[in-house]
């Protein structure tokens, strides 16, 4: 499963999935869904009885895949008020991208550094995402690249084989996408962006690990700066 990209449907697989996890992850996992297609928006209260009940399920499932969320800091509960999607500040938002640049950076060194047949099929599949992005960004369709800007990136971070590495990026990505929700009728510098994304599958290309590393740790910096822009905050891919 890609790190935005959660169940889309509560319905039929919801019911495929329950003989085989947990109500509470399945409720999670459905629950999250929402909040990451912006169907409940950063500072939007969860209505927990209409969860249960679109779902079919008591309330303590609900309850227990809430807690998880909040333990991932992707909502928070308020005495006597509810649990509502976060709304993250400023600070938290730098700290996240600081955080994404040294992990994207990362994965970027070891991408550059993968055996020849292995980095050249890995440089495809990123020359093919550079391409679908420049169809997006020719088309205006600020969603499409979005998705597809991400995709690059968790291409080369599944490229890491690390799983720790990949587990903790989703977490970071799906945080800052409570945040980038509020931003994507802008065009988000899309041009520069694939520039950037071109130049980064290149240095995979050559085997160039450390350009390759300062690309991508750079290509995140000035996407803090444009969403930080976009924000009007004093300072966020």
């Amino acid at each position: 499963m890609l790190p935005w990209d959660p169940p889309t449907d509560a319905g039929q697989a919801f019911a495929a999935q329950v003989r085989a996890t947990s109500l509470g992850k399945l409720v999670r996992d459905d629950v999250l869904g929402m909040i990451l297609r912006g169907e409940i928006q950063a500072g939007q209260r969860i209505n927990e009885p209409d969860v249960a009940s679109r779902l079919g399920v008591s309330r303590v499932p609900v309850r227990e895949a809430l807690r998880e969320l909040e333990s991932s800091g992707l909502v928070e509960a308020r005495k006597h008020s509810g649990v509502f999607v976060r709304r993250l500040s400023a600070e938290e938002v730098r700290g996240l991208y600081e955080l994404r640049a040294l992990l994207d950076g990362f994965a970027g060194r070891r991408s550059a550094q993968l055996p020849p047949p292995d980095r050249t099929a890995l440089a495809e599949a990123l020359d093919s995402s550079v391409g679908r992005m420049e169809h997006a960004a020719r088309s205006r369709n600020v969603s499409a690249y979005y998705s597809e800007n991400l995709r690059f990136h968790w291409i080369m971070v599944e490229a890491t084989g690390n799983g720790a590495l990949a587990e903790t990026y989703r977490n970071i990505v799906q945080k800052l996408h409570l945040s980038r929700l509020t931003n994507l009728s802008h065009g988000m510098g899309m041009a520069a962006s694939v520039v950037d994304h071109r130049e980064i599958a290149a240095a995979v290309r050559a085997g160039d690990a450390a350009r390759c590393e300062q690309l991508v740790a750079e290509h995140v910096e000035r996407a803090h700066q444009r969403l930080a822009a976009a924000q009007e905050l004093p300072q966020e891919d």
